[in-house]
């Protein structure tokens, strides 16, 4: 890892007019590709963009002709009051309807029909509609998109937490190995009156500091895969199986904008629907036009109408009808609807439509800045752990060579346990600073570049 890191280093500082570049192992990629199809938040965004382009599918249908059948069938029972003018028969001077009279009446109706309905114009609103049900799905795959970016990260930063661990593993287990050699050499020495139980004594304590930090370090272990786990649904031995290195990441402040960012663009996007939603709001103004065309069917069967005494007769008529049927009746037509006026319904719609746009407008250049500011500080941030890593490379160097000289002096009797034990201290302090700064300027590149919308652009794979 330290021959990694010191190349990565020098590519760092010789090209640091380069591309941006985030650079992940296949396995790795694969990890990733797992966490984003596991995110339940992801698979909810994709469902909603799944209902909305459905909307969008029923808006367009409207211009689709619907065919509806119906049947009814009627009995009637009833009485019919008629008063009217008398009628007189000439020929037989029979005088009908003379002043209030009341028919009875029973029989059966069926009323069938299929009809064909479509909309020819809609005064544009069935489009505009559609379209900004478009944009808004839009909107919400460049949000599911940013969602994804968090993922990448977490995923990334997460497998950088774990390699940390195993290499503060390494760390401890070296320790612990000069710790026992030391030890050996110094009960030995006491047996030959070279030196006190106090110098062992010393030793064994450090060594027990190394065995608390041992199962600190397995809790801490246990805690990243159980979170993996949950991010991937990998296994133990699936973890493991990822190829993981930590080396600087490489980024450049040229041409790193915010334009690109996905929120910015959903943000565009959801404007976009309410200009469309105005359109739609102002094509109510416009008539709206439709054809129809179908066939019916009536008829009226078994009826049967009593008159009243007949004056002249003596007695009431029953006036029957077996069958009375009109098919088929064939009928086409065309219908417009204008709504002239709504009571400033329409009015306050568009003026709540053109209110939208004005928030969400607000919304982009709000977030244009904050963006803008995030991503100054993001690069700010990561050129400074740039430096840093330089400083706690040499701060490692210089460590691990104190060691080295503290291990021989000590043999030497020229400095005491004391002296001896704090150049392993530090050496293992220096050795974790310099990973976690690592790890800190890697989090601080991808957060740049998040910042930028333009992640999974900078992702490249090791062959």
């Amino acid at each position: 890892m330290k021959k990694k890191l010191a190349l990565t280093i020098i590519f760092l500082m010789c090209f640091a007019n380069g591309n941006a570049q985030i650079t992940i192992s296949t396995s790795l990629d694969e990890a990733i590709s797992k966490a984003i199809e596991k995110n339940s938040s992801i698979r909810n965004k994709e469902l909603e963009i799944e209902k909305i382009k459905l909307q969008e599918k029923g808006v367009w249908n409207k211009y689709i002709p619907t065919v509806e059948a119906s049947g009814i069938y009627t009995y009637y029972d009833n009485k019919l009051t008629l008063d009217a003018a008398p009628l007189t028969i000439p020929v037989v001077n029979l005088t009908l309807l003379d002043g209030k009279k009341t028919f009875d009446n029973y029989g059966n109706i069926f009323h069938g029909s299929v009809m064909a309905k479509t909309v020819l114009f809609s005064g544009m609103q069935i489009p505009n509609g559609a379209k900004a049900l478009e944009q808004k799905a839009k909107g919400a795959e460049y949000l599911k998109d940013s969602e994804k970016d968090a993922i990448i990260k977490e995923v990334i930063n997460t497998f950088d937490q774990l390699t940390l661990l195993n290499e503060v593993e390494k760390l401890l287990n070296d320790s612990d190995k000069r710790l026992q050699t030391e030890t050996k050499r110094v009960s030995k020495a006491i047996e030959q009156g070279l030196a006190v139980p106090y110098d062992r004594d010393k030793i064994k304590l450090a060594s027990l500091e190394l065995n608390s930090k041992k199962i600190e370090l397995e809790g801490k272990r246990k805690l990243v895969y159980r979170k993996i786990h949950y991010l991937t649904d990998y296994s133990d031995s699936e973890i493991d199986n990822v190829k993981h290195d930590l080396v600087p990441y490489i980024i450049t402040a040229e041409k790193l904008s915010p334009e690109n960012k996905q929120e910015i663009k959903a943000l565009e996007s959801f404007k976009l629907a309410n200009e469309y939603m105005l359109k739609k709001e102002k094509g109510t103004y416009l008539p709206t036009l439709g054809a129809f065309g179908g066939m019916t069917y009536s008829s009226v069967f078994d009826a049967n109408t009593t008159t009243p005494v007949i004056p002249g007769l003596n007695k009431p008529l029953n006036l029957e009808i077996n069958e009375m049927t009109l098919s088929p009746n064939w009928m086409v037509g065309a219908a417009m609807k204008w709504e002239v006026f709504a009571g400033f319904e329409r009015k306050h719609k568009i003026h709540e439509a053109k209110i939208n746009i004005e928030q969400v407008q607000n919304q982009i250049d709000d977030t244009k800045e904050k963006l803008e500011l995030l991503l100054e500080n993001n690069y700010v941030n990561y050129t400074i752990l740039n430096q840093k890593i330089e400083i706690v490379t040499q701060q490692e160097k210089v460590a691990n060579n104190n060691l080295v000289l503290a291990i021989k002096q000590y043999k030497e009797g020229l400095i005491n346990i004391s002296e001896r034990l704090e150049a392993e201290n530090d050496s293992y302090k220096a050795s974790v600073n310099k990973i976690n700064t690592l790890i800190e300027q890697r989090l601080s590149a991808i957060e740049t570049i998040v910042a930028t919308g333009e992640l999974t652009q900078h992702l490249s794979k090791l062959n």
